[in-house]
C-alpha cells in the first residue's frame, strides 16, 4: 500500500477546498502557524504544501498578510506520474454508469493489441466536491482486455449506480502480476454525444477535451484503455515538464 507524504495530502486536502467553493477567490487560507496547531503537522511540511499550490497557480501569497485562494470554478490537477493519476480517488467520486460488461469492440480491442475483439467495458463519471453535492467534470469509458477484467469480475464498486472513491487503475493493480508502469496519452477536441452529454449536463455537440490513455505494465502488456471526456468549463488539466539530467 502506498502512502504518500504529509505534505502531498495537506495539499490535495486544501486544493480540494478551494474546488469545493469552501475558499472562494481572494479568501484568505488559514496560516502556516494555524495549519500547523489543526493538523498537527511540521510547518516544513505546511511550507511545502503551500509551495507547491502556488506553483498550480491553485494560491498566491501577499507578503505580510498570507495566502490567497485563486478559485477558477474548475477542477485542477498537476498531472506527472502513474501515481498522481491513481490519486484521483482522494478529491473527487466515480459513479458508475455503466457497470462492467462483456462486448465487442473492434477498436479498443486493436489498441489494446487483443487477438480477438472482446473487451470488457465500464463507463463512469467523475465528480469534485463535497459528497452529495459534487459538480461533474468528465465521462470515461474504461475498456479492459479479458484476462484482466476477469481478476476483478464482481467488484462491487464497477456495478452499475455505484459510488465510491476509487479509480479503475487503482483497483486493477493489486491483481496484476506486473506493476502499471506507462500510460500513453493523447489529447484531441471532439464534441459530446448523447450519452456524454447527459452525464457531465451539458448540450449535445458541446465542444469536449478527449484524453485517452493506454496502460501498460511493466512487461509492456496494455492493461486498460481509458477514453475521457473533460468538461472545459469545469476542468483544468497541467502537466509538468522537467528537462531530463
Amino acid at each position: 500500500m502506498r502512502h504518500e507524504p504529509a505534505y502531498q495530502l495537506l495539499r490535495d486536502r486544501l486544493r480540494g477546498d478551494i474546488a469545493a467553493g469552501r475558499y472562494r477567490d481572494g479568501t484568505r487560507l488559514p496560516t502556516e502557524s494555524e495549519l500547523v496547531a489543526l493538523h498537527g503537522l511540521s510547518r516544513q511540511t505546511v511550507r511545502r504544501a503551500f509551495q507547491d499550490l502556488v506553483a498550480e497557480g491553485v494560491v498566491y501569497r501577499v507578503p505580510g498578510r498570507g495566502t490567497y485562494a485563486r478559485e477558477s470554478g474548475r477542477y485542477l490537477r498537476q498531472l506527472g506520474s502513474i501515481e498522481d493519476l491513481m490519486s484521483l480517488s482522494q478529491d473527487t467520486t466515480m459513479e458508475v454508469v455503466c457497470g462492467l460488461m462483456r462486448r465487442v469492440d473492434v477498436e479498443a480491442a486493436s489498441r489494446l493489441r487483443l487477438d480477438d475483439d472482446v473487451v470488457h467495458t465500464v463507463v463512469f463519471r467523475r465528480l469534485h466536491g463535497p459528497p452529495g453535492q459534487g459538480v461533474p467534470f468528465v465521462s470515461t469509458t474504461v475498456h479492459l482486455p479479458e484476462s484482466v477484467a476477469r481478476t476483478i469480475d464482481g467488484e462491487a464498486a464497477l456495478r452499475t449506480g455505484a459510488v465510491s472513491t476509487h479509480t479503475v487503475i487503482g483497483l486493477l493493480e493489486p491483481h496484476l502480476p506486473d506493476p502499471i508502469a506507462e500510460a500513453a496519452q493523447s489529447i484531441t477536441v471532439a464534441p459530446a454525444d448523447h450519452a456524454v452529454a447527459d452525464a457531465v449536463g451539458c448540450a449535445r455537440g458541446h465542444a469536449m477535451l478527449r484524453v485517452d490513455r493506454v496502460y501498460s505494465d511493466s512487461a509492456g502488456r496494455p492493461v486498460e484503455l481509458a477514453v475521457s471526456h473533460f468538461l472545459p468549463e469545469q476542468y483544468t488539466y497541467r502537466v509538468t515538464l522537467r528537462r531530463s539530467c
